[in-house]
């Protein structure tokens, strides 16, 4: 068995994009695997006789089940074309990482104090919170969709009673932005990158609600730094697809305030309220059928040097 594209989820939500990258890969002659909890066992097997080989790999179930990491592995072995290459992926997972890098290249982020995990300290001294203002966020180093994160927290109890939620985790304690607001709006967007393509929304925090931010009003704002700057967190992070939240201070400074979401959520706003408008979705798809089967045509995979297997150590940006 042989395809060009192995994509790998298992989150029942994502059906509706599995399916319109599926649509999208048809038409460029890109056949499909997609690989999930009903054949991981039987692929597996299939990988490790020999019997199975793939082009391209996609992978959007590793980061929550182990099952997949052995496809992780073939894939960077064989150094075939990757969405999303698990390594930088991992380096992403982790804002503390994210954290400095953003420092290092000079992107405005909150004031942010970084916290030891409980296992490496669990006493630690109280420390001055005066400058993260009357209320912050207190964010474990890992996870997403806001899990194990505490916004309006105001005490030093808050900070020690979630640094035990995940004890093996560093924390993050993040003032909180006031953003800048066009005519009744919150001036705070979520953007989605997706291949060079920067997709801009207002997000409304409370319903999570995306507007695709208009051509008129990019310029009627002057939100042409959303793009420049999640541009340069391309750059940072080295993701093909990934989202990030940047919000406009009221003294008129783009502060990014949720620095790298991956995998991203791509339920469709057709089918819930808080899903990313229809069309961006497919557009997407379609940008990464294109970029598989420019891939799977242009780079023999077998061709290539053979790399080192992941290492979990290596959680670091090029340069750290």
């Amino acid at each position: 068995m042989k395809y060009d594209l192995c994509f790998a989820w298992t989150w029942q939500y994502d059906s509706d994009f599995a399916q319109f990258l599926e649509s999208a890969c048809q038409p460029l002659g890109v056949s499909v695997l997609h690989l999930g909890s009903d054949n991981v066992t039987a692929m597996s097997q299939a990988l490790q006789s020999g019997e199975l080989e793939f082009l391209a790999f996609y992978d959007r179930a590793s980061d929550s089940e182990g099952h997949y990491i052995p496809f992780v592995n073939w894939a960077r072995e064989r150094r075939i074309h990757q969405i999303n290459p698990f390594r930088s992926a991992r380096r992403a997972w982790n804002k503390v990482i994210c954290h400095e890098g953003f420092v290092r290249t000079g992107l405005r982020i909150p004031y942010t104090l970084i916290l030891p995990s409980y296992e490496e300290r669990p006493e630690i001294c109280p420390m001055d919170l005066t400058p993260l203002g009357t209320s912050f966020s207190i964010k474990p180093a890992h996870g997403g969709g806001g899990l194990g994160v505490v916004t309006g927290a105001t005490t030093w109890e808050q900070v020690l009673a979630a640094r035990m939620e995940y004890p093996a985790d560093q924390y993050l304690l993040q003032a909180y932005v006031v953003p800048a607001s066009f005519e009744g709006r919150e001036a705070w967007f979520r953007i989605i990158f997706c291949d060079g393509q920067v997709y801009p929304s207002w997000w409304h925090t409370q319903t999570h609600v995306y507007t695709p931010v208009t051509e008129e009003e990019e310029v009627r704002f002057s939100l042409g730094p959303l793009r420049e700057i999640t541009a340069k967190i391309a750059e940072i992070c080295g993701l093909d697809l990934f989202s990030t939240e940047i919000a406009l201070s009221m003294d008129g400074l783009f502060i990014v305030v949720d620095y790298v979401n991956d995998p991203i959520d791509l339920r469709l706003k057709s089918k819930a309220v808080d899903g990313v408008p229809d069309e961006i979705v497919g557009d997407i798809a379609r940008r990464l059928a294109e970029r598989i089967a420019s891939a799977v045509g242009a780079f023999p995979p077998l061709a290539l040097p053979v790399e080192k297997r992941f290492d979990p150590a290596e959680e670091q940006y090029p340069g750290a």
